[in-house]
């Protein structure tokens, strides 16, 4: 499992959760995130240096849990690549379909994501009829990096993005009625967003669908395994503790993170 740094842990606690007999290693590239104000060309480059990694790790499935990297690169690695590779666009985009009930999804990413227009095309193809409002967040992901997602400051930079989505334009407020975490790190701000949007809008996110997504296709490849007693490992290309004292939060336990490099 691919991330810019630490946002796809909340997809692997899931992916874990409903395939606890799976082995896992993850790869947060702190290095160099963010990913979302970079141009899609370095994006798709620092993507296929993490798909060569995992190939020297012998994985039989990768995880985009990065939606930035999905956006821009997913399509171009998973040609290239020799084992299936599965991004969190479509299954966040199916969730936001799921729990929508007036068809109006509102969706926060990065920059770079909102730009690609990839949720917009996910959920349309799912649901032509489907209203879609993208906002940009380029503040949230340093927060969460940070380690200051619990803070004033962080409900100040999601009342700052989510607040228009809810009314601008609106004829019925709130203009949305679910609103889509389109970056893996935003379920970290879950209950700031929460606090924000208010209880007339539902929050969704990537986590649970992509988890079901793994599990259908290693059934279908016949890739499931069968013993018990799997090992996790967790690898950063940035600060060990940094990244360690965020996934213990998550985790509830010490998560063990060796330094890698691409």
């Amino acid at each position: 499992m691919f991330d810019s740094g630490v946002g796809g842990l909340t997809v692997l606690r899931e992916l874990r959760r409903q395939l606890p007999d799976e082995a896992t290693i993850y790869l947060g590239d702190e290095a160099r995130m963010p990913y979302g104000p970079r141009e899609p060309a370095e994006v798709v480059s620092f993507t296929r240096e993490a798909l060569r990694w995992f190939g020297r790790h012998g994985c039989k499935l990768v995880v985009i849990a990065c939606n930035t990297a999905t956006a821009v690169a997913l399509e171009a690695v998973r040609d290239e690549s020799a084992v299936p590779v599965i991004g969190v666009v479509r299954p966040g985009a199916a969730a936001a379909l799921t729990a929508t009930a007036r068809r109006a999804v509102g969706v926060l990413g990065t920059t770079l994501t909102v730009r690609s227009g990839a949720y917009v095309r996910a959920l349309r193809d799912l649901d032509p009829l489907v209203d879609v409002i993208q906002q940009a967040c380029p503040r949230l992901v340093p927060l969460v990096e940070a380690g200051k997602a619990d803070t004033d400051e962080a409900e100040a930079a999601v009342r700052e993005y989510v607040e228009p989505l809810l009314t601008e334009g609106a004829v019925v407020r709130p203009a949305v009625d679910t609103l889509l975490l389109g970056c893996t790190h935003y379920p970290f701000l879950r209950a700031r967003i929460e606090k924000v949007a208010g209880a007339g809008v539902r929050v969704v996110d990537s986590a649970t669908t992509t988890a079901l997504a793994v599990r259908e296709v290693l059934s279908s490849h016949r890739l499931v395994r069968g013993e018990k007693g799997a090992l996790h490992e967790v690898h950063a290309t940035g600060s060990r503790e940094r990244f360690a004292a965020i996934a213990r939060r998550l985790f509830g336990e010490d998560v063990p993170v060796h330094e890698t490099t691409l």
